[in-house]
């Protein structure tokens, strides 16, 4: 993505090269009635880039800032409760003695010879 981002700045840069090379002439600009600037165009396109450009690019770091600091903040909220649930002492320490377990006697076969689940004794398998 870096490549990316570095090759539409120099496409930018080279464009604004070749527009300022080709269109260096001197323009009067009216600020006020008495107020006249006398610039080049390409001084007066990149200042008004810029004019364009920053604003919404302050607006763009003020919302990634605040949506980092809201992704921190509940970061920090899970990591706190999972740590308060990971040494939260358990209602009854004390040992427990287990009965060993009951022993029963086996089950008496229910299935009768005619049963279709039954195995059989024949060479099928």
């Amino acid at each position: 993505m870096q490549i990316v981002r570095t090759l539409i700045w120099v496409l930018i840069l080279f464009a604004i090269l070749a527009f300022s090379f080709f269109n260096w002439q001197p323009v009067e600009v009216t600020l006020w009635d008495n107020l006249v600037l006398e610039t080049k165009v390409p001084a007066l396109v990149i200042i008004a880039f810029l004019l364009g450009l920053l604003p919404m690019w302050l607006l763009h770091r003020s919302v990634t800032w605040s949506l980092n600091r809201r992704i921190r903040s509940l970061e920090n909220s899970v990591k706190s409760s999972a740590l308060a649930r990971r040494h939260e002492p358990t209602a009854d320490t004390t040992p427990v003695a287990v009965p060993p377990p009951a022993v029963e006697k086996p089950v008496e076969s229910t299935v009768k010879p005619g049963d279709s689940l039954t195995p059989t004794d024949s060479a099928d398998g």
